[in-house]
């Protein structure tokens, strides 16, 4: 990664309050040079500048750390793609303890290697389908918190996630700030499943003059075992 890219990176975890060693950005620059390697004979991402993957991977990712909600706990990053945002967490965080899932085999396998690289064994990998994974007894209602970015509408993200998280953990959807009309659609699913009201809070993302949004979504009560459905009737949902 280049000098500018680095020096942006730290700027951008001290705008958001993060402590973070040298050690970590050390690991995110490597984590970026793979990332656009890997992604020239694989599609990972549509952003190529190494300053645009500080700012629109990196610091976003990292601008759930704040919120002090994963620190030591059992944390599930579904549809996790290239790694976005659970891996950025681990790195800035080794507390957390990482599921990373993804339903393409050649990105988990990806994510294994540059886990090694990255001297993170402790990562856990798991390949398949969401809502497929989520009726297996080790992971029904087996974490603290699912985290997902950019992967779906409201109403389907909180029906491939909320099944995953315990009754007492959290669901955060990271999402853009213009997505009132999907958490409102998603908010009967939401209570189905066990979930509380969402909460929404905005962000500015360092070093841009863009606005992204974290939804949360604490969860109260067990999901019933008629949940996730089928992934024909999950992607029926309106918005």
């Amino acid at each position: 990664m280049t000098e500018q890219a680095m020096a942006l990176l730290c700027r951008g975890l001290d705008q958001l309050g993060l402590p973070w060693t040298q050690g970590a950005a050390e690991q995110l620059s490597l984590y970026g040079d793979r990332l656009l390697e890997k992604n020239q004979v694989m599609n990972l991402t549509a952003i190529t500048d190494p300053e645009e993957v500080v700012k629109r991977h990196f610091l976003d990712s990292a601008a759930l750390l704040p919120s002090k909600a994963l620190g030591g706990r059992k944390v599930i990053d579904v549809g996790t793609g290239a790694g976005f945002p659970g891996l950025v967490l681990k790195i800035l965080d080794p507390t957390i303890q990482l599921t990373l899932l993804d339903s393409l085999g050649k990105r988990v396998d990806w994510l294994g290697e540059l886990c090694q690289e990255l001297h993170l064994p402790d990562v856990t990998l798991l390949k398949g389908r969401a809502e497929e994974l989520s009726r297996q007894k080790e992971h029904r209602e087996g974490y603290d918190v699912a985290v997902s970015r950019a992967l779906a509408s409201m109403p389907v993200l909180a029906e491939l996630c909320l099944p995953y998280v315990k009754p007492g953990g959290l669901f955060l959807a990271m999402k853009s700030n213009k997505t009132d009309e999907e958490i409102d659609a998603a908010r009967a699913i939401i209570q189905t499943l066990g979930g509380e009201d969402p909460f929404v809070m905005d962000y500015l993302l360092p070093e841009t003059e863009i606005y992204h949004r974290v939804v949360t979504v604490f969860k109260s009560r067990p999901t019933p075992k008629a949940y996730p459905r089928k992934w024909s009737k999950i992607k029926e949902a309106k918005i």
